[in-house]
Formats: structure tokens, C-alpha cells, sequence
């Protein structure tokens, strides 16, 4: 898969309100996330889909937020601040070859990669650090853009994942992306 990198400029727009209007993110999440929960956020940008995950855990919860750029890091905790969310949010700056998340092996109910897998140079790698993190039991959700990703390379996608280690449940629907959902057995 090709690395295609997203401009800090688009992270504006896909942090946009607008887009509440085609992908909530408090229904797309709802149904996983619950209080208490600890949330791994791969590719958070500017907290779009990390702010409504910070909400939904709670104030007993966490939310880890990883991002290779740091103006995207940095706009994520602006927006957390003024949203009054940060003290639930630890953002992660990370690497092109790590996540920087070897100390939250076994801690993670759920984890996130949205819009973020095609971008990634080591896709193997990218799912066997988020599969050390995640717990038992815990549930991992990949979503790519139908516009980037063909339903072959997302085929490739779901099978690294399986690889990796995570056991596919289903496809939620989102209109504009190819999804899944995978648990940790």
C-alpha cells in the first residue's frame, strides 16, 4: 500500500462540524465505548473522532491519542483544552516505525484506526503494536476511505489484521468507508 501522508491543512477539515453530518462520531462510537473504558486513537489528527471518545469514556476513562505529526498533536490539544477533555486525553507523538505505545500492552479495551491504515509505510507492524496493546477481549475498528482504498486493498487490510492476531466480528456501516471490526480472543 502506497504511503499517502494527510496535509495538516485537510486535518481541518476533517475536524469540520460539517462532518458530523455524514459520519458522527458519538454514533459510530457509541455502541463500543463505554465509561471506564482505556481508548487507543492511531491517526487521531485533530481529535475528531478522540474528543467524542474522551466524552464517551468518562472521566474515570482514557483516551490515547497517536499521531506522526506533532501540528496535528498540537491541535488536538487546543481543542481538547477548550473542549475541557484534556485531563482524560494523553496525546502520543509517534514515528514513521513505532507507535510509542509499549507501555499500555494489555491495557486497551478499544482501539481505532479511522482513515489512517492506507497512510501507514509497515501495515504488519502498525497491527502488531496496536494488537499488544489491546486486552482480551477488546475490540479494534479499522475504517478507510472508499475514495483511497479499493475493496481489494481493503481485503489486504482485514487479512493483515487477522494475521496480526485479531479475529474479524463484522462490517459496521459507514457510507463512505470500508470498516471492521475485530475482537481480541
Amino acid at each position: 500500500m502506497a504511503q499517502r501522508i494527510c496535509p495538516v491543512w485537510i486535518g481541518y477539515l476533517l475536524a469540520s462540524p460539517i462532518r458530523r453530518l455524514l459520519e458522527n462520531p458519538d454514533k459510530i462510537l457509541g455502541g463500543y465505548i463505554k465509561p471506564n473504558m482505556a481508548v487507543l486513537d492511531v491517526g487521531c489528527a485533530m481529535g475528531y473522532f478522540t474528543l467524542a471518545a474522551a466524552k464517551l469514556v468518562g472521566p474515570d476513562g482514557r483516551v490515547f491519542a497517536v499521531d506522526l505529526q506533532p501540528k496535528m498533536i498540537s491541535s488536538l490539544r487546543r481543542r481538547a483544552i477548550k473542549a475541557k477533555l484534556f485531563d482524560r486525553i494523553e496525546p502520543i507523538l509517534c514515528n514513521e516505525t513505532n507507535l510509542n505505545i509499549d507501555n499500555l500492552i494489555g491495557q486497551i479495551d478499544f482501539a481505532l484506526a479511522f482513515y489512517v491504515v492506507h497512510e501507514v509505510p509497515d501495515v504488519p507492524k502498525l497491527f502488531e503494536q496496536i494488537y499488544r496493546t489491546v486486552k482480551l477481549g477488546g475490540r479494534f475498528f479499522i475504517a478507510e476511505p472508499r475514495g483511497h482504498v479499493s475493496a481489494d486493498e481493503f481485503k489486504i487490510t482485514v487479512d493483515l489484521a487477522q494475521k496480526a492476531g485479531f479475529e474479524f466480528i463484522e462490517k459496521p456501516e459507514i457510507k463512505r468507508a470500508r470498516t471492521a471490526l475485530f475482537s481480541k480472543k
